[in-house]
């Protein structure tokens, strides 16, 4: 997976900017409601409008801060469990943004049905992704498998989408094809883990069920 391998190296390179922004009393708050919101516009206005370079080089620019608000989280002592509930709500209304403005662009002024089909069935199954990861979680359970993960599903979507853009032709095409089929082998890959996980374990019983 792209996301955990690439961590380290994120790290080492954000260091220096961490460090200033935690000197200048920057929240890791702050950073990750800048980056939902500057991402969902960039989508929204630029994308959701045919100008698809810009606006996949300007959701590029504002997913990156996705990279800093951890980092910045340690730098200051640690993170709260708001931030980290209020990260991943940004993480999903900025994905949801980018596939929905294809959409919408597709739908309309872009005309283009195949492009309609393959966005909504890519946004649908990222949401399965990270539902089940979640969901596993909430019961206890590791679920951190899956070729595709958020990482992965923005390179695709936003390379296809930025080099449609410059006029590279059927490059959203074959990018949201990859990423369809990778992603409904990572919902697969995920819900094997959470079955050999559970390994027929029951759900506990709360206390005072009749």
């Amino acid at each position: 997976m792209l996301g955990s391998n690439a961590r380290p190296a994120v790290a080492r390179f954000w260091a220096p900017v961490v460090a200033r922004l935690a000197a200048a009393g920057v929240t890791p708050d702050m950073v990750t409601i800048t980056g939902t919101v500057g991402a969902v516009a960039s989508a929204v206005f630029l994308i959701g409008n045919g100008v698809l370079w810009w606006g996949a080089v300007a959701v590029t620019a504002f997913v990156l801060l996705d990279m800093l608000d951890g980092a910045l989280a340690r730098a200051r002592g640690g993170g709260s469990v708001f931030g980290a509930v209020l990260d991943s709500v940004g993480d999903r209304a900025a994905d949801a943004a980018v596939f929905g403005a294809l959409v919408w662009w597709y739908s309309g002024g872009g005309d283009n049905r195949l492009i309609v089909l393959l966005a909504l069935i890519c946004l649908v199954l990222g949401v399965l992704t990270s539902y089940i990861k979640a969901r596993a979680e909430g019961v206890g359970l590791s679920c951190d498998v899956g070729i595709v993960e958020r990482t992965e599903r923005l390179i695709l979507v936003l390379v296809g989408t930025g080099f449609t853009g410059l006029g590279v032709p059927y490059a959203l095409h074959v990018m949201l094809w990859a990423l369809l089929a990778g992603s409904a082998v990572t919902v697969g890959q995920r819900f094997h883990a959470v079955r050999r996980g559970a390994a027929g374990a029951a759900l506990p019983i709360p206390p005072g069920t009749p």
